[in-house]
Formats: structure tokens, C-alpha cells, sequence
């Protein structure tokens, strides 16, 4: 079981950009293209998986990312106990798609690190670092993307409210942490 402590320094709080880690999140990758992985997946769910490049879907409990046209990113709304790493969800998807040869089910918590950044000047950040083109992506709420910030890729989710989540591997979370540290000493 891994161990939780976390990935990044504590919280950063510079010019009004706001960095916190969210943790812990359950965090699945879904891949699939029959018709009845997708039939499946929302039965199970109580959740339809966002089909149009570049946007999410949210329920109560769960929010979908689209990641390409046969794979998404499952992530809970809400932080998980942090005494196990076995998640209910991941074994019913697990039994119901994995093992029926429908898709792929696979539990990827422990490789990404959740960031939620809050701030006017967020997207400014980003512009800095990345080739990606944020200007519709500020103003749709529920809009995602993968990109490349400051050389590490990363998954983008627009929680709406100036509220970005991101997501990156736990390698690069302290690296990613200290750069958006300094761009917001900067501003």
C-alpha cells in the first residue's frame, strides 16, 4: 500500500493564486469502444462519459474527463479514507468491464497528483509554460485537455469559479509545485 504523505509542500498562497494538494482522490483510467463498455460504465457510474474532445461530466459523486475517443479519467468529488488503496468502484468496474473483455479498468490514484489552483491570474501562469491556448478553455466550465506545463504533461480540468485542477504525475508534483510558486512570486 502506498504511503500518503503528501506530494507537495503544504499550500501556496502568493499575489492570489491559491495551490493546494487535494488528496486523497480515487482516480481511475477507462478504455473502451464497444457499446457495451459504454453501456456498462453508465450503468455503473449513474453517469454518461463525456464523448466530445475536451470536456467532463459530473455527477454528485464522480467527474469523467475525457482524455481521447476510447479513454477517460474517473475521479471521486469527495476524498477517500486514506487507510487503503482498494476502492468498491474499481472492483465492480473491474469485474464488470476488465474481466467480461469489454475495456480496460485501471486504478491510477497513486500515479497522479490532484493540485487545485484558485486565482485571477491562474490562466496567466499557465500561458507561461505551456503552447496550450487557453483562451475559450477560462470560459466553459467542465472544459479539460492534456498539455505540457513547464515540460511536464499534465491534465487541466476547469472546475469554473477561477478553480483549476490538475493533474500530474507524482513525480513531477514537487518540480510542478516550485515553478508555479515562482510564477506567482512574479506576478
Amino acid at each position: 500500500m502506498l504511503n500518503y504523505k503528501t506530494a507537495t509542500n503544504g499550500e501556496i498562497n502568493y499575489n492570489g493564486v491559491v495551490v493546494k494538494e487535494i488528496s486523497p482522490t480515487m482516480k481511475l483510467n477507462l478504455r473502451g469502444k464497444k457499446r457495451e463498455f459504454l453501456t456498462n460504465i453508465g450503468k455503473n457510474l449513474n453517469l454518461l462519459l463525456p464523448t466530445e474532445a475536451n470536456t467532463s461530466t459530473i455527477s454528485d459523486k464522480l467527474t469523467a474527463i475525457w482524455l481521447g475517443p476510447d479513454e477517460w479519467m474517473i475521479i471521486t468529488n469527495d476524498l477517500v479514507k486514506k487507510d487503503t488503496n482498494e476502492y468498491q468502484l474499481n472492483d465492480l468496474l473491474f469485474n464488470d468491464i476488465s474481466k467480461k473483455n469489454l475495456g480496460a479498468v485501471i486504478d491510477v490514484t497513486d500515479q497522479f497528483v490532484q493540485l487545485e489552483i484558485k486565482g485571477k491570474n491562474i490562466y496567466e501562469i499557465f500561458s507561461a509554460g505551456s503552447p496550450f491556448n487557453f483562451n475559450e478553455f477560462k470560459d466553459k466550465k467542465g472544459s479539460s485537455g492534456q498539455t505540457i506545463l513547464n515540460h511536464i504533461d499534465v491534465i487541466v480540468l476547469n472546475k469554473g469559479d477561477e478553480i483549476v485542477n490538475l493533474f500530474v504525475r507524482r513525480s513531477f508534483a514537487k518540480h510542478l509545485w516550485s515553478w508555479i510558486k515562482d510564477c506567482a512570486l512574479r506576478l
